[in-house]
């Protein structure tokens, strides 16, 4: 069969279980994910020399990094050929772009130091999210930002993050979408402490003092997001899940999760639901942690599925907003983003592709022999043939042959960057 073929007898197989192929690729079309700069640079961002700090770490040099604006831009462009779906541009405020020997400290940046990334998004039809970035830069003193005991190293940060709010409304009045602003901090203790209560009410403060900042709500959607802990920060970190939950809950923004950002037996796929109960809307990084948040590929396995699965069950795809986050510098750069967001994908399409509410139904009735075989059942339908079309209608390759593209773009581009 050909591939038209083989998509007819993969609808019809789909059919006869209730779902309909044609809506669920058409829904899938209109879905937004958010792909982050900072895989084509190893997290370097443009604003500073230094190393990466704040628990952060990549590992790998893989060549071909890109090391200017330029150059981070044209890797974008060639990741987003190869990727179906419709696409965010998500960066943080270290990717500021200074020209002609300007430079602006982070408290200081401007919308017009983000104007190239506004052009490069509205050329390809994107919307853009935001970060401040609270980590890699010589005013954090003794490892803190928004918790230091030191108010004129606080006051810095509180700045930044006031500053990024004016930005990411410009994003949003620029590219016609709401921008999903989000903080995070690495803040806290390498051994244990003996305050953990003081830092936490000074990064409540410091959050409060950065949302007063004017804004309009419908174009700038405020996230903090937590971390169990961080290299260098192993025993205690001022955003913990409960701090960053109960802020949301408290002040009205969003919560964000990133599923690296718990302990390795909590899962975010059924954290989901629980916090659908209860907010309007919710944030995801969606990465792949191995042991802990080592911010792997994102990959088509049992958790990125079921998350997705769990967005689709609770008819909550306009509800959360989705952005990827990782970072590997140990492959090539290019692929790992194409990788990853392709994975994404597949992960929504099938949860598209599932007859949620029959299953719903059999839960319901307790009928909990025949929801088992039914869900082993769908293991085995035809989604590759529906994952074909699919990639089919958005103009790229459904099978491996879009790494040719990679190798040869290796060969002509990245093999000529050195270091």
């Amino acid at each position: 069969m050909n591939q038209k073929e083989r998509y007819e007898w993969a609808r019809e197989s789909y059919a006869r279980v209730g779902v309909d192929t044609d809506a669920a690729i058409a829904r899938l079309k209109e879905i937004p994910v958010s792909l982050h700069c900072w895989q084509g640079d190893d997290v370097t961002g443009f604003d500073h020399d230094g190393p990466l700090t704040g628990g952060i770490q990549t590992t790998g040099n893989y060549p071909g990094r890109a090391r200017t604006p330029r150059e981070l831009m044209q890797d974008m462009d060639q990741a987003l050929k190869l990727m179906p779906g419709k696409k965010k541009l998500n960066l943080h405020a270290s990717y500021a772009i200074f020209e002609d020997g300007e430079y602006a400290d982070r408290d200081k940046i401007e919308p017009r130091h983000f104007a190239k990334w506004v052009e490069f998004a509205r050329e390809r039809n994107m919307g853009i999210d935001f970060n401040p970035t609270f980590f890699s830069h010589d005013k954090i003193k003794d490892g803190l930002t928004l918790t230091s005991p030191d108010e004129e190293t606080r006051k810095f940060w509180i700045d930044h993050g006031r500053a990024c709010i004016r930005i990411s409304e410009y994003f949003a009045r620029q590219t016609g979408v709401p921008c999903v602003m989000n903080i995070w901090i690495g803040d806290g203790c390498k051994d244990i402490p003996a305050d953990r209560m003081g830092p936490r009410m000074r990064y409540k403060d410091s959050i409060e003092q950065i949302l007063s900042e004017p804004y309009d709500k419908e174009l700038v959607k405020p996230c903090v997001e937590s971390k169990v802990f961080g290299i260098g920060v192993e025993s205690y970190t001022a955003g913990s899940a409960e701090f960053t939950l109960s802020f949301a809950a408290s002040h009205g923004c969003l919560p964000l999760m990133d599923n690296g950002h718990y302990h390795p037996t909590e899962m975010v796929s059924d954290k989901i639901p629980a916090l659908l109960c209860f907010f309007p809307e919710i944030a995801l990084h969606i990465t792949r942690p191995v042991r802990w948040d080592s911010d792997h590929v994102v990959l088509y396995d049992d958790e990125t599925r079921e998350m997705a699965r769990e967005i689709v069950r609770c008819d909550a795809l306009g509800r959360v907003y989705m952005a990827l986050d990782y970072f590997d510098a140990g492959i090539n750069r290019v692929a790992a983003w194409t990788v990853g967001f392709r994975s994404w994908q597949k992960a929504l399409l099938n949860a598209l592709c599932t007859p949620n509410e029959e299953f719903k139904r059999l839960q319901d009735e307790n009928r909990l022999t025949e929801l088992m075989i039914a869900q082993e059942d769908m293991k085995t339908q035809p989604f590759g043939d529906v994952w074909e079309e699919y990639c089919r209608q958005c103009g790229v390759a459904a099978g491996t042959e879009w790494f040719d593209a990679v190798r040869r773009y290796e060969e002509e581009v990245l093999s000529g960057r050195k270091d």
